[in-house]
């Protein structure tokens, strides 16, 4: 009997003490992640924000049961296929946002883009629309609004990136040579992504 006591007051100790495993990556760091990986791929960062959102609340630590991991939840085969590692934070988005391009060049269209990210490329082209899932369809309507949510009100993370790359623009532009009255031109803003694939 007081052997089972101590034993059982050692694995409380020990589950009590034992360090907890802090988030790794904040959701600012990811958010910015995403648009920086989103910016290099020509996507919008309003429509990979809102996909990330709708997938795992950009959260990496993110496990499905079916196997997909990740911020974008990625499963380990589809990674493997676009040459990232689903495990780590760059790679997941990377792979995430290659997919969803790859998707979009294949179905030309933003929402079976987004259907085939859930259900498959295959069923979108036996059904060559929208298939008639409901979580699909749930699917692709939550990310459309939270796009358009994200359209008429950006995350902070895309003014963010938006102004570092016009400072950066700016920083690193050649000197320009002015002669008597005529006017620098200022910086022209950086043209983000409107929609989907650019």
């Amino acid at each position: 009997m007081i052997r089972k006591l101590v034993v059982f007051t050692i694995t409380v100790v020990f589950l009590l003490c034992s360090p907890v495993k802090a988030n790794q990556h904040s959701v600012s760091n990811v958010k910015e992640s995403i648009v920086k990986h989103s910016l290099e791929l020509g996507i919008d960062p309003a429509l990979a924000l809102s996909i990330a959102k709708s997938e795992s609340g950009f959260r990496h630590e993110a496990r499905s049961s079916h196997g997909a991991v990740g911020v974008y939840q990625l499963m380990p085969s589809t990674a493997k296929r676009l040459g990232v590692d689903p495990y780590t934070l760059s790679g997941n988005i990377k792979g995430g946002l290659m997919y969803y391009k790859r998707l979009y060049k294949m179905f030309g269209s933003t929402e079976l883009a987004l259907a085939a990210y859930n259900a498959g490329p295959g069923i979108v082209s036996k059904y060559k629309r929208v298939p008639p899932y409901g979580e699909t369809r749930h699917f692709v309507s939550n990310i459309m609004t939270e796009y358009h949510r994200q359209k008429s009100n950006p995350d902070p993370a895309i003014a963010k990136m938006k102004n570092s790359k016009i400072q950066a623009k700016t920083i690193t532009s050649p000197k320009t040579v002015i002669t008597k009255n005529v006017e620098p031109k200022a910086p022209t803003p950086i043209e983000l992504p409107t929609q989907g694939v650019v």
